[in-house]
């Protein structure tokens, strides 16, 4: 509800347009300007604020996935950071590509539809110079890639995208695998030209080059989970896969064999005691009858257990695990 304007209010509104200081139509074109808001028809927004961010919470960690894979693997350092996520059409995702350029095509799951990783020459050259034995640096003039210059990076993105399953499994359950490579993007039909697409744009610093790579999400590819693309379901699915991964490692665990040995005493005796000793000498230990004997798990003092047998086989029982007053 609107406040209600006083008398002295209203007369002073009444005198302040009779003396000309304020114009009653600016006052209302400016009132029909403030509620209303442009809206393109040609490219409607089909990605909500709060699924734009949570893209852009899956690709800063996808960012430090590949830092870390990319420096590793081609052991040099190598920095990748997000630039930035945005919602475009195709066609103007397109036409904002250099030429040539590489771009991988990629079947995100068995029943999902397709997406596309681009990355530019100053990306990819000097990769190719690295693991072809140089300093990783760009050629002076732009040129097309080879044939044999793409089945090398063919292998490098299969496993950029292998990365990207990682980053992705708390929201989708990817198994992406490469359709197609191209290097002239106006030959590219994998959508229509108006579609709308989720396009995350990671920067690059490898030496003194710096490129770019694209990841294109087309909508229709992620309309099946558009629902789990909200902080809530993101960081609550991150803490299941946390308890699962305790399980999971519990179980193996549990199947770890370790060498278990139990002390029966220690003794200390002279090297001319030790020398003479014949069968059926008796030692003396340190240890009393009442004592508690020490188990050793892989040479570490853990419980303490007390000496018996259990059928024709000596055992001990468990009475507890060791602690730091039972060392003293």
């Amino acid at each position: 509800m609107r406040d209600v304007l006083s008398q002295s209010e209203i007369d002073s509104l009444v005198q302040a347009l009779s003396l000309g200081q304020i114009d009653a139509a600016d006052r209302a074109a400016g009132a029909a300007e403030s509620e209303t808001r442009i809206y393109d028809f040609r490219r409607p927004n089909k990605f909500s604020k709060e699924q734009m961010r949570t893209l852009q919470t899956i690709h800063e960690n996808y960012a430090r996935i590949l830092t870390n894979f990319l420096s590793a693997y081609l052991r040099t350092a190598i920095q990748v950071k997000l630039a930035g996520v945005s919602q475009v059409t195709f066609e103007e995702f397109i036409f904002s590509l250099p030429t040539p350029t590489l771009m991988a095509v990629f079947k995100t799951a068995e029943n999902e539809g397709s997406a596309m990783l681009e990355t530019n020459t100053q990306f990819v050259f000097p990769i190719i110079d690295l693991l072809f034995g140089g300093e990783g640096e760009s050629p002076k003039k732009t040129r097309e890639l080879t044939e044999i210059e793409i089945t090398v990076m063919r292998r490098i993105v299969s496993r950029m995208l292998e990365n990207l399953r990682y980053a992705w499994e708390d929201v989708l359950v990817m198994s992406p695998e490469i359709e197609n490579m191209d290097t002239n993007p106006q030959f590219n039909q994998m959508i229509a030209s108006n579609e709308t697409v989720a396009l995350i744009t990671l920067a690059t610093q490898i030496r003194n080059s710096h490129g770019l790579i694209n990841i294109c999400f087309p909508y229709i590819t992620l309309e099946r989970v558009l629902s789990h693309l909200t902080a809530q379901h993101w960081f609550s699915a991150s803490y299941r896969a946390a308890g699962d991964e305790r399980d999971i490692l519990q179980s193996v665990l549990e199947r770890v064999q370790v060498e278990v040995a139990v002390t029966l005493g220690n003794s200390t005796v002279q090297v001319e005691d030790f020398l003479n000793f014949e069968v059926g000498d008796v030692i003396m230990l340190e240890q009393t009858v009442h004592t508690p004997l020490t188990v050793l798990v892989e040479g570490k003092p853990a419980f303490n257990c007390r000496p018996g047998a259990r059928g024709q086989q000596r055992a001990v029982q468990l009475l507890g695990v060791r602690g730091e007053q039972d060392d003293a």
